[in-house]
């Protein structure tokens, strides 16, 4: 049994965000609970608008990139794309070749298969040098492929590195590199997927084919203030704000020469809201002699965007949706900039439909790679698993997920993170882990339905041996870690065996991780008398650390915070092995894990009723960084108990009388509770989440019960 926290939160508090946000009281106090308030945290909760995510040219380097490959179009080069054999890489490679083929662009994939190593390789170079090719782009690799950059530049290949691991201390060069974790990205959220990487670029790619790709252009905006007038400007490029000018000027005062305007318009279209005011205040300030040339997009933006019809950019900047989240309330010339950079979006998708619904597919898999590499569910992480799971339940499932999840028994049914990441990751994980992750490409790009419905049942035969593989490894695995705790100061365990296959490395760490809730090292051998292994980490202990110690060692490795992977000479194990000892007294794990239940919220009786489902769908969905909700309801008397389950483990079937509502609830590996905790007839505190059981294509709420109480 773990101790129950159920955090205090102040009444006006909660008033204070139900009243600046527009959300119920119960959801106010969830949300301070988990921290959540700030309104650009809250956004992601309530929001799932596409408009919100971030912009790809917020990339420093996304300009560089789009430049590089459309030159490689225009000049008929022949490109290469490099990838991961994971759920993220696979999906990364996908949504790149679907974009560079429909570009037209000679292109071509690659994984490592077999026994290959992670990441690229000088042999992979110099078969496509062999091609005449002149241009690699790897996709959720690449950031520590120094040696092999340099390289490919030797063989007059350029590399473009599309990647979100951790980057070393020394970069690869030479190289363009878009990756959200360097210090000097530019892009304000780190945490998101390789495949996500790799979708910004494909947005960057498509808004590069508008008249709007690389040019400079100015939002202006004037406006009265006292005796004066203040001019107001944001030059803009791809969308994305570069400079502000702002100056007050009294009317007649200095000529435009003295200010700082012409510098600042120089080289720029001018787009205002209302040209007519504008032209006349300016004529005000300084005189018939000065003549600006500026376009007025008020009429266009109202014709695609009715509802700012006749609107001052005063009213026009209380209509922004962004400016609720924000803690100033907008000027003017930002509520114009908002909406100037929704019209375009909207005149981009109108005037290039196909990318619009190539983007929805695209959506689908960076979804299935957020949860598959386990992002944290926050930021716009949430629009994109939210985004892609909307339309896989509204049923424009894109080809090949159609194929898995028919075969998988899950076409039609209600489809939610949980699914994704208990029933489909782990079978497209499984075609890489066992060295065949070309098969799930095949399956995603194949244009026949037949074809591809053959390759998902070959990639759901993979898992059931995988699942075998796993089973009888774990055999082995269990004794040698838990014997392994005592030579690491019992932070760390530590697995060393040829019999283990290379593919199950990760998967066998981390469940040595739950096993033993300390970090874990998994490390076999290749028939080219190379070690290769994976680690697992826990309780906030950072391993990129860890395993950077041990550079001069590797032949490669990389990752991130939790999760990585590295390979080195099978004839320096000894040396990785004493390494191991001498660093593994000094590893810092985090000592507040004591077991705490934290509660999101208690719910009288009244409230348990089958809406609760709807309301439980706001905060969908779960995962890292947002774990399911924990309710807490005291006093439920138990109608009925059932023990169930025919193997050695035995669950509870509990029925609660909550009134007008009789709630299931299912307490998993707690039959011994029953006769112990309490018995058939007593009223019960407990702690649980509330899920759907759908049987016979009927939707039902159930509680899963995580802590139970005999109530006081």
């Amino acid at each position: 049994m773990s101790n129950w926290n159920k955090k205090t939160v102040p009444k006006e508090v909660v008033k204070a965000l139900n009243k600046k946000f527009g959300v119920d009281m119960l959801t106010a106090s969830i949300l301070i609970r988990r921290g959540i308030t700030e309104g650009s945290d809250i956004l992601y909760f309530l929001e799932d608008d596409l408009r919100f995510q971030h912009s790809p040219f917020l990339f420093n380097s996304m300009e560089d990139a789009v430049d590089r490959i459309l030159s490689a179009r225009d000049e008929g080069e022949k490109v290469l794309i490099f990838g991961d054999r994971d759920v993220d890489g696979i999906a990364s490679t996908t949504v790149l070749y679907d974009c560079l083929r429909d570009m037209h662009i000679e292109v071509s994939w690659r994984l490592p298969t077999g026994d290959d190593t992670y990441g690229l390789s000088t042999a992979v170079i110099d078969q496509f040098a062999e091609t005449n090719g002149t241009l690699i782009i790897t996709v959720d690799c690449g950031i520590s492929n120094n040696v092999e950059i340099a390289y490919a530049a030797e063989k007059c290949i350029d590399v473009i590195v599309v990647d979100h691991h951790n980057p070393p201390e020394e970069l690869p060069q030479p190289a363009i590199i878009v990756n959200p974790k360097m210090t000097d990205s530019g892009y304000p959220f780190p945490d998101i997927s390789g495949c996500a990487v790799v979708y910004k670029l494909v947005e960057a790619l498509r808004f590069s084919k508008t008249e709007l790709y690389k040019q400079d252009i100015c939002l202006m905006n004037v406006r009265p203030v006292n005796d004066a007038y203040t001019i107001e400007c944001i030059k803009v490029r791809n969308l994305v704000e570069k400079a502000h000018f702002e100056e007050t000027i009294i009317q007649n005062s200095i000529s435009i020469t003295q200010t700082r305007l012409l510098p600042f318009l120089n080289g720029q279209q001018i787009f205002v809201w209302d040209s007519g005011i504008i032209r006349t205040q300016l004529v005000r300030i300084f005189g018939n002699n000065v003549e600006f040339n500026m376009m007025d997009v008020r009429p266009e933006i109202t014709k695609l965007i009715p509802s700012v019809e006749g609107k001052s950019l005063l009213a026009l900047k209380d209509m922004s949706r962004i400016a609720r989240y924000t803690e100033k309330p907008p000027t003017e010339l930002e509520g114009f900039f908002n909406i100037f950079v929704s019209f375009i979006q909207k005149k981009t998708a109108q005037a290039f439909p196909a990318d619009a619904k190539a983007e929805e597919k695209d959506l689908q898999l960076v979804m299935l790679a957020a949860i598959a590499d386990i992002m944290p569910i926050k930021n716009e992480n949430r629009i994109f698993i939210r985004r892609g799971l909307a339309s896989i339940n509204a049923g424009s499932v894109r080809p090949g997920l159609m194929e898995l999840l028919s075969r998988l028994g899950l076409l039609g049914k209600r489809i939610t993170s949980t699914v994704i990441s208990w029933e489909v990751t782990p079978v497209l994980n499984a075609a890489g882990r066992l060295g065949h992750p070309e098969l799930a490409i095949q399956m995603f790009i194949a244009e026949n339905a037949q074809e591809r419905d053959k390759l998902a049942e070959k990639i759901i035969a993979l898992n059931s041996e995988r699942k075998q593989i796993m089973s009888d490894t774990i055999v082995i695995a269990e004794p040698q870690a838990k014997a392994s705790l005592e030579a690491y100061s019992g932070n760390l365990c530590v697995v060393i065996d040829g019999r283990i296959n290379r593919g199950i490395t990760g998967i066998l760490s981390s469940r040595l991780v739950q096993m033993f809730n300390v970090p874990a090292i998994v490390v076999t051998f290749l028939d080219n008398d190379t070690a290769v292994g994976s680690m697992r980490s826990c309780k906030g202990y950072d391993l990129t650390v860890f395993l950077g110690q041990f550079g001069d060692l590797f032949i490669n490795h990389g990752g991130h915070t939790y999760a990585g992977g590295f390979s080195f000479k099978k004839d320096r194990l000894n040396e990785f092995s004493s390494r191991l000892a001498e660093l593994a007294p000094a590893i810092e794990l985090d000592k507040n894990d004591t077991g705490i239940t934290d509660i999101d919220a208690e719910l009288p009786p009244q409230y348990m009723v089958p809406s609760l489902l709807d309301f439980v769908d706001k905060f969908e969905p779960f995962g890292a960084g947002n774990s399911q909700l924990v309710f807490l309801s005291k006093s439920l008397k138990v109608a009925d108990v059932q023990i169930i389950g025919k193997t050695d483990r035995q669950h509870l079937k509990i029925t609660f009388d909550c009134g007008k509502i009789k709630w299931p609830a299912l307490l998993w590996d707690g039959a011994d509770r029953l006769h112990r905790d309490f018995e058939n007839g007593d009223r019960l505190d407990v702690l649980y989440h509330v899920t759907r059981n759908t049987f016979n294509g009927m939707e039902t709420p159930q509680m899963i019960l995580t802590d139970l109480r005999k109530s006081e």
